[in-house]
Order: C-alpha cells, then structure tokens, then sequence
C-alpha cells in the first residue's frame, strides 16, 4: 500500500485557511475538535459539508443551498477540475469536511483535494490489484461507491474486502482489517457507513457462487469487530446465531445452506439516529431461481428486505419484506431516505424505499409497518401489493413455472437501481433515476445438480443464475430510462423526464429549486425541482455514473461531480451500451467543480467512438468451438460485456489486437500480464479454453462487420 503527499501539510493548511476569520494552526484540519461526529452528520443546517453518502444520516441528498438557483443556474461555470489518470469508471460520491474533498475511484484509490482551489493534497493507494487475487474476476464490476468519515479519519471499502481506516491530514492508514472470508468469491463496492463510533459495511458476490451475506460493525478507533448480523440462516446443524436466523429458517426449504442462500449487502445502509437503529437493504436470493435453492417455496427471509437492526448491538429489531421468496433478481440493496411526513392528517416518521421490483415504499420506521406502495414503474410480476398484510399479490405465471418462458417487469436491472434518489423536503417530492426494460425469464433446461458444486469455469447452460433471461424491446415509443419526480405521500408520479438510455446517475436537490442529473451521454443537467424543467446542461465528453454533491465555503456554493463512465452498463455491454462511444481508455476521467464565480472550461475530449472490431482473415472459424467459447466466455462477460459487446468499462475484445495472438492471449489470459490494470489470472484454463475463445470473439467480430463468420475473410485489419 502506497500514500503521497500532494504538499507539505503546514503548507495545505494554510492556503485552505488563508482569508478566513478563523484561527488556523499547524494540523488544523477540522474547524471542530475530534473531527466528524454523529452531530455533525445529523446537522441538516451545515451547508459547507457533506460529511456521508447521502450528505447527513437521513440520506436524502439535499442542501439547503440556494446561492445557485432557479433564477441563475444557466450562469454556472467550471471553477476547477483535475484530470484523474485512471482508465476505468468513476462512480463514487465525493465528501467535503473543513474544506477538503475525499474521494474514492474504481481501484479503491482514495484522494484528498482541496475543495477550494482543486490541488491534489494525498493520494493513499490500497493496492487492490495486488491483494485481490481471483476476486479481481469481479473486483471492478462497479468501482466503490464512496468512503465514510469518522473523527479524524476516511474509511475506504477495498474490492478485496479490506476495511481500512486512513488518517485525513496525511493519506497514512492507520488500521486495516479483513472483513471477508478470501476464500469466498465476495467482493465491497458499497460505501461504509460511520455512526456512534462504528463503521458499518457488508460484501458483494451473491452471483458468483455459494454466498450467506451479512454486514458487520467494526470500532472505528481500533478496527476491532463489535458485531456482525447475518442475513439468511446457515446450516441448521451448526445452530443459528440468533433467534432472528431461527425464524428465517422456518421460511426456507431443502438444503439452501449448499448454495448459501445470498442476501448480501452490497449497498443500501441507513442510519437512524433518533431510534438508534440502522436500516439494511438486502440481496436477492443465490442463485436467482427460487426453485433450486428453496425447493419447497417459502418467503426465503431475510431476502429482499429492510431490516431495522440496534445500532449498538446489531440485535433484530423488524423488518418489512419487499419480495418474499424472490426469483427474479429483485434486490432491496436500493438507499433508504429518511423523511418525517403528514400522510392522512398524522405524523409519519417514514422510511421511502424504491427497490428493484418497481413498487415505491412508503414504511413506519418506528415499526416496520407498511403505509403504502405503489408501482413507479411498469410492473408485470405483482398486480399490486396488500397494505393490510404487507405482501405484493403476483400475477398468475410470474414465477416462469413449468421452464415456461415469461415477460416480466421489471427485469433483473430492476425499475431503480443503486444510483440513488434524492428527496426535496420542501418539494416533498423524490427524484428517481428510473429504468423501464422488459425481460423474458425462464429455467427450460436448468440443470438443477449442477448448483451442489458452482464451478466458475463450467456455467450453468441458458444462464449463470438458475434461470435463462433475455431482453425484451420495448415498443418504440416508450422510453428506457427516465428521470422522474414522485410524490411518496400522494404516491404519483408529478414530472419526467424521459431519456435514450436505460441507466442514468443519481441525483441532487438542493434549496434553489433545483434538481441535478448526469446522463449516460456525457451532460449535466440542473432541472427545475417542482416542474421538471431543463435549465442549465453542460457536456461533460464522457458518460457520468456518479452522482453529484453540492457544498458552500467562502460565500460560495459549488457543485463537484466525478465524470467517468462505469457500473453495471460499461461492464454488462450491450449494443445500446457499445453505441455510446464511451471506449475504455478513450476518454479522460475528471473531478468538476462548478460555481457561479467559475471562469474556467475543461478540455475537449475525443468525440465517442466505438471500438471497430478487428478481423484475422487467416482463421477458419469452427462452430464447435465457437458453441464451447461461448460457456468459458461467461468467465469474460461481467467485465467485457455479453456477446463480447463492451460498454466502455473494458476493452471490447473483438477489438482488441492480443486476441489475435496466441502467445499475447495466453500472456494476459492464464499468465496474468495484465493483473495490475485489473485483468485476473485464469490459470485453470485449457489450451482447449483459450481457442475456444478466440473462435467465439472471432465470429463476434465478424457477425459485427457483416462478414461470414465461418469462412476466412479477405478484409483487412479494422484499427482499433
């Protein structure tokens, strides 16, 4: 591991303080002793910060910054950036404390900047390249969504599963713990969360084989476990941990524990600090399809949940179940925003929620107690959900009974994903990054055995998941993705604004009236919070995934936003995806800031291209091994996209020069050459395996420049 100074500190400190009516000493870094505290985060009025990832501990996302308006919003300029030298995505939200930005990029490298003037201050650099080993198979399917502070030091998440503790004046880690098994294929993306002393984090990996998820309290002083909570039962033989797990078993059937059940908490921690409780969203089930890790039925708890949990303890306290028994993929690792309204003439102390399955929660969080949930999306699979019993009705057939093939929606992207809402307290309305797709689902053909022993090389014929899916277009008239602004007490939708793409960033709102997007096509774009109306956009030259932040020092208010494309439609690929143009290491990573003082403009980056496929007119491609390619290429997809069609995140492979070489391929491939850049190591890989993939991407390639596939083409090489 690795940190640098960007400065000598007594330097940094000074330019950040000088002018300020303050006293400014030698290692002052925080204006309040002790540094963040759950006062601090809790502090709704502190309009200079933003101390968590979703600004204060109700994660709403809003600022009472007006200073930018509705009234001049269109005069906002860059006041600065820095140039990032990393080729993959950026996702993350930046945090501001006493006037020093942290931020975190997809390599779990963490910066400290100056949020005034932009100077690099520290650069600490876990080294997950290094540490990560075969997990880098999934290391870098989403990059890290953000950091935690707590007293005078960040907290980074790494991929590999390392919680470490860096110190905010130096970069210097301070702590670092294992919070993973490394045996298991489980992964972090999401931010931890800080609270009474505590860090909180969980772990990814439901997907890649036998998964019981769980989240865990770490001392944020020492590093040391206070508690841990698992998320589903483990193996009744062993005896449950708590009475919590014997009452989850009891909605189980069959030998779940083989496949681990799932439930793992990659995202969705919430904070509550006038019941001392956090609120967990949960994972969908391992692996997806019901029928194979919960033969006989039942509810599968603690899936596709919100658990409320004691803050000090980690003791169950309720929980309130989105999709019992879920088999379509539809999580509640989705953010939770805190809000108090007056729903039927009473106070509501409310939780809103918008998983996955395209229903809007509106839940008591003093008890779990469902108010109300209504569809903010299409939704195929439940006609509607019983507010007297809490459970959604489902619709005849949704469950792809018999191998039936069935359209369902939302499909496994979900109508709301991990990009977060943003909740306008004065508005009182929620600002929803939404996905409108189709899929069919069907387990024709599952090999159920198969799932005793998940082997990563050998997977599941028609689909990794226990279940084959395909999209569905949707008619041409209708959008894929849509920003809209919904009413959590009246649950309607009150404006949109529809888009091209599906998968679009999280938002901002803040006390000008405002409401602030970036789009997959590279603009951001300030809309008015009440109307919907488009009053400011800015192309950034690259598509955005991450969500922006708003902070004020000086008199001034900034708006700062990470612009690099990423998460899941740079990985998963697609032609919708592909067309973008967003090739990797085409185009330049930045952290922009904006204000209306700013007097800058950021370079011109390439126009999208891309990447043109390239073509070896000397092979004779073989359908055998093309069919054999394409199983070892589900090794490939998560990073570089399904039918070797990338979406930025990674090379496209049928583009890519080191495919066609034997010697460059096996390099890269099973001798690990690239395993800095975040390329894993296949070495259980066949000379049989690596044929059988440079058939595949070869016939991919050529399918894409409308050449035989099978016959050896006379075209020449394509330059990439």
């Amino acid at each position: 591991m690795t940190f640098r100074l960007g400065r000598p500190r007594f330097e940094a400190a000074f330019a950040r303080c000088a002018g300020r009516v303050v006293l400014c000493v030698y290692g002052a870094w925080y204006a309040n002793a002790g540094g963040v505290d759950d006062a601090a985060i809790a502090d709704v009025g502190n309009a200079a910060e933003w101390l968590t990832y979703g600004r204060n501990h109700n994660e709403q996302r809003f600022s009472p910054l007006d200073r930018v308006n509705s009234g001049n919003v269109a005069e906002l300029k860059v006041d600065w950036y820095l140039d990032i030298a990393e080729p993959v995505g950026l996702v993350s939200t930046p945090l501001v404390a006493d006037s020093v930005m942290y931020f975190v990029d997809s390599r779990n490298v963490v910066r400290a900047v100056d949020a005034v003037g932009g100077e690099l201050l520290w650069t600490y650099d876990p080294e997950v390249a290094r540490h990560a080993a075969d997990r880098m198979r999934i290391a870098f399917l989403h990059g890290s969504r953000g950091l935690a502070l707590w007293g005078e030091r960040v907290y980074v998440a790494t991929v590999d599963g390392r919680l470490i503790a860096v110190e905010v004046a130096t970069g210097r880690p301070m702590w670092t713990t294992p919070t993973i098994d490394p045996s298991k294929a489980m992964y972090i993306t999401g931010a931890p969360k800080a609270f009474r002393g505590k860090v909180l984090i969980g772990n990814g990996g439901t997907e890649h084989g036998p998964a019981r998820g769980y989240v865990t309290a770490y001392d944020a002083e020492t590093g040391e476990e206070v508690w841990r909570f698992y998320i589903v039962p483990g193996n009744p033989a062993d005896g449950f941990e708590n009475a919590a797990m014997a009452m989850a078993a009891k909605t189980w059937t069959g030998e779940w524990w083989r496949t681990g059940g799932g439930g793992n908490v990659w995202h969705g921690m919430t904070y509550d600090p006038e019941f001392n409780a956090v609120y967990i969203g949960t994972g969908n089930g391992s692996p997806w399809n019901r029928r194979i890790r919960s033969p006989g039925g039942g509810d599968n708890l603690f899936l596709s949940s919100v658990l409320a949990l004691d803050a000090d303890t980690g003791d169950y306290r309720w929980h309130y179940q989105t999709t019992p028994g879920e088999t379509w993929d539809y999580n509640s690792n989705m953010d939770m925003v805190l809000a108090d309204l007056r729903i039927g003439g009473r106070d509501v102390k409310a939780l809103l929620h918008a998983p996955k399955n395209g229903f809007f929660y509106v839940i008591d969080r003093r008890s779990g107690r469902l108010i109300s949930a209504e569809p903010f999306a299409e939704v195929s699979w439940a006609s509607h959900v019983d507010t007297e019993t809490g459970r959604p009705v489902e619709t005849p057939g949704a469950r792809y009974p018999d191998g039936e093939s069935v359209r369902v929606t939302p499909g496994p992207p979900g109508a709301h994903n991990w990009p977060p809402m943003s909740f306008n307290p004065v508005h009182g309305l929620v600002y929803i990054p939404t996905i409108h797709e189709a899929f069919a689902f069907s387990d024709e053909g599952v090999d159920v055995g198969r799932w005793r022993s998940p082997d990563w090389l050998a997977p599941v014929p028609g689909g990794g998941h226990g279940v084959a899916i395909r999209q569905v277009p949707l008619p041409p008239d209708r959008p894929v993705g849509t920003l809209q602004a919904w009413d959590p007490v009246r649950q309607r939708r009150v404006w949109e604004v529809a888009f091209d793409t599906a998968w679009n960033p999280g938002t901002l709102t803040t006390g000008g009236d405002l409401v602030f997007q970036g789009t997959a096509d590279g603009d951001f774009v300030a809309y008015h919070a009440a109307t919907g109306e488009e009053l400011w956009r800015e192309h950034m030259g690259l598509g955005i995934s991450a969500p922006p932040i708003t902070y004020g020092i000086g008199g001034r208010q900034y708006v700062a936003l990470l612009v690099g494309w990423g998460s899941t439609p740079a990985t998963s690929g697609g032609h919708d995806n592909y067309r973008l143009g967003w090739a990797y290491r085409g185009h330049p990573r930045r952290l922009v800031v904006f204000s209306l003082d700013g007097k800058h403009t950021v370079p011109a980056s390439p126009l999208p291209a891309p990447p043109l496929p390239l073509d070896d007119p000397e092979l004779v491609v073989d359908e055998d091994l093309v069919g054999h390619g394409a199983e070892v290429y589900g090794n490939c997809r998560m990073c570089h996209g399904g039918g070797a069609v990338s979406g930025g995140g990674s090379p496209d492979l049928r583009a890519s020069r080191v495919v066609l070489s034997d010697t460059a391929f096996d390099a890269v491939v099973r001798g690990g050459a690239l395993t800095a850049q975040g390329m894993p190591a296949f070495p259980a890989l066949a000379d049989r395996h690596l044929e059988a993939l440079q058939h595949y991407i070869r016939r991919q390639a050529r399918t894409a420049l409308g050449l035989d596939p099978v016959a050896a083409s006379a075209a020449a090489d394509v330059p990439p």
